[in-house]
């Protein structure tokens, strides 16, 4: 919104920072920080009131959890969405079609998740919505973000896969893109549901992805980064680093209140609308095997769950002492700090060597 006010410094004078995305990131990441720290005591109260025994912890999870975490609340995520969306309203433009895609993607997921927490926190039980239908509508979700971004692509790359390091590889999937495209947005947003199991575990591998996509969003948005670097140019795509700054904002103001011990966790609803976020922003850069890297974390937990019950099926026996991946050290006696800042150095080696992509070709 506040980029229009570009329009009346008449090609110079203060008004004209507001054309450059450098400036609108800055002040979209001190928007959503500051409402973060601003709004986030009152509704952490507000969520105790309202929920009163706090978050279901699962029965069979590790058993420090029922003496620890009883009691907490959830639906924290409604913070980290709250700052995130008005504060890209604010400094995003307007008449960006991947701005208003991706804040499809998080509002709609952000939905999806807190019909699940409302329905574990009113039950109170762990089972929440149906897990047929919380897949059905994300399946809808990322079906029509598909088709929405195949729309906004240039047509030499619409309905095209690009692969990292080799820089004139394409595949045309044509149609098929979609279902492809659907899968990564789910899958990411699953994945990153899987990893919120510890506190503070998630939001910061999830603000590391969220720079790191940031930083290709501006790159493939320019076509002088683009044509130094041999990567596909994707016109409008730089104004997503509004989005991410904004995000990265909000979920620093979250993680005050996340840290252990936390006073709060983000939910379904901010793991899921911020895991299809960054698949979302994923396949509007065209970098979505390049989001299994940079978010290899979350893939390995998700992994982690699917081998494990695929095993278990099969033989009766167990890989791991217990999946998600996280909780198979907590059952080895790993400390949970340890574990979430040691997860914390992973995400940032991998986004390292996501990042490498742009440059190896």
């Amino acid at each position: 919104m506040l980029y229009f006010l570009s329009t009346l410094s008449e090609g110079g004078g203060f008004l004209n920072l507001f054309t450059y995305i450098t400036f609108r990131a800055g002040g979209a990441f001190l928007t959503a920080l500051i409402f973060g720290f601003i709004f986030g005591k009152p509704l952490i109260n507000l969520l105790r009131r309202k929920q009163k025994k706090g978050q279901p912890i699962r029965d069979d999870g590790p058993e420090s959890h029922i003496l620890t975490k009883a009691g907490t609340p959830t639906m924290g995520g409604l913070l980290i969405l709250s700052a995130l969306l008005i504060s890209t309203l604010v400094w995003a433009r307007w008449d960006n079609g991947f701005v208003w895609m991706i804040l499809f993607v998080t509002a709609s997921f952000g939905l999806i998740g807190f019909a699940d927490d409302y329905a574990k926190v009113s039950k109170q039980n762990t089972k929440g919505v149906s897990g047929k239908i919380r897949l059905g509508a994300g399946f809808l979700t990322a079906a029509i973000a598909a088709v929405w971004t195949m729309y906004l692509h240039p047509e030499d790359l619409s309905g095209h896969l690009a692969f990292p390091v080799f820089k004139d590889a394409l595949l045309n999937l044509s149609v098929l893109f979609i279902p492809f495209a659907m899968i990564v947005i789910v899958g990411a947003a699953n994945a990153v549901n899987l990893t919120d199991g510890l506190d503070g575990l998630a939001i910061m591998p999830v603000m590391i992805a969220g720079g790191s996509f940031g930083i290709i969003a501006y790159v493939v948005g320019r076509t002088d980064f683009t044509q130094y670097l041999d990567v596909h140019y994707v016109a409008g795509t730089g104004e997503i680093a509004i989005f991410v700054a904004a995000l990265i904002g909000g979920g620093l103001g979250f993680l005050w209140y996340n840290a252990p011990p936390a006073a709060v966790f983000m939910g379904d609803t901010g793991s899921l609308a911020l895991g299809g976020a960054l698949g979302a922003i994923a396949v509007a850069t065209k970098h979505e095997i390049v989001l299994s890297i940079i978010g290899g974390l979350f893939v390995v937990e998700a992994l982690s769950v699917i081998i494990q019950v695929a095993y278990f099926k099969r033989t009766g026996k167990r890989i791991f002492l217990m999946a998600p991946i996280h909780h198979h050290f907590e059952k080895k006696g790993w400390a949970e700090p340890q574990i979430v800042i040691r997860f914390w150095i992973i995400s940032v080696i991998l986004a390292m060597i996501g990042l490498a992509t742009l440059k190896l070709r």
